[in-house]
């Protein structure tokens, strides 16, 4: 139950919600889409991420933005929403999100097993269905390699049921890449995810050249390092090229830094604020970075 102030609350956020003019300046029609090399799927090159900023309570104030947050993304084109059962009940809010707003089929949702035996992994999943509100997932991946070697098969075995389209793996740092790397070379995979950002390009130099002769789709996390680059660009001005990329803030900077790749499917950049989920989307558009561009970036934050 909440108090009636918190209802209040909650009443007072969607009011002003619906009076910021930015909500209805929605992001340009027709994202930009990557197909999935093992089906040729298109998804859109913009996701999004529900670590941090979907850990809230059912019916907050919070909450209620976070659906202004979804109506924003998939009115903007977005499809790809990354989730996990250990984000603190993330998944959840989500599965209920997506029910209320009546959002399931057009959601790619893209969750993850983190477990340590098979029998924790078939308890967590059934959970996981429960939480997501679905009796299927698009993307099921093995979280920052825990137990790959149980984890991976079972979820193939998930695949060949029906209750996800694709397999995959995920890494958040740098120092994860190599064995990332070393499984993409021997275990069929639909899909990676790794972190990619202008501070840390490590992933460019072999895993995403791989993955690209693999015929694996890519998504990129921490694509804002945590938030950290924020932090080192305050108060600076967008290099003076940006606006001939179509780039009007840092966010779009960085994301369509990930996304100039061509072996990177779709990055999954997390937000609870709608404005900030509408400038995102506009970073899913051409022109891409040049190379130059890419380089004086990777350079810049080095």
């Amino acid at each position: 139950m909440y108090a009636r102030r918190d209802v209040l609350r909650a009443g007072a956020a969607l009011g002003l919600l619906a009076a910021s003019p930015w909500l209805h300046a929605a992001a340009p029609a027709g994202l930009l889409t990557r197909k999935v090399p093992s089906t040729g799927e298109a998804l859109p090159v913009i996701g999004a991420g529900t670590s941090g900023s979907f850990e809230v309570q059912a019916g907050s104030a919070q909450y209620q933005q976070l659906k202004t947050v979804l109506k924003a993304f998939f009115e903007g084109g977005g499809r790809v929403i990354d989730t996990s059962p250990n984000y603190g009940g993330a998944d959840s809010i989500l599965g209920q999100l997506l029910e209320e707003g009546g959002w399931h089929r057009q959601c790619f949702i893209a969750t993850k097993i983190a477990a340590d035996s098979r029998a924790a992994a078939e308890a967590q999943w059934a959970g996981s269905l429960e939480s997501l509100r679905t009796d299927k997932v698009d993307l099921l991946q093995i979280h920052n390699l825990r137990d790959w070697q149980t984890q991976l098969p079972y979820a193939r075995e998930l695949k060949q049921q029906g209750k996800t389209r694709y397999v995959g793996i995920t890494h958040y740092l740098n120092s994860g890449q190599d064995e990332v790397a070393r499984i993409v070379r021997s275990e069929p995979l639909d899909f990676i995810q790794i972190n990619y950002s202008v501070n840390a390009p490590h992933a460019a130099r072999e895993l995403l050249p791989l993955c690209q002769d693999k015929g694996v789709a890519v998504l990129i996390n921490r694509a804002f390092d945590d938030g950290r680059l924020f932090a080192r660009v305050k108060d600076q001005a967008l290099p003076g090229w940006a606006a001939e990329a179509g780039i009007d803030s840092w966010a779009q900077l960085f994301l369509k830094f990930a996304i100039s790749h061509p072996a990177v499917t779709t990055v999954i950049p997390a937000t609870s604020r709608p404005e900030r989920q509408l400038d995102q989307l506009k970073a899913g558009h051409e022109p891409m970075l040049t190379q130059a561009q890419q380089q004086a970036l990777i350079k810049q934050f080095a």
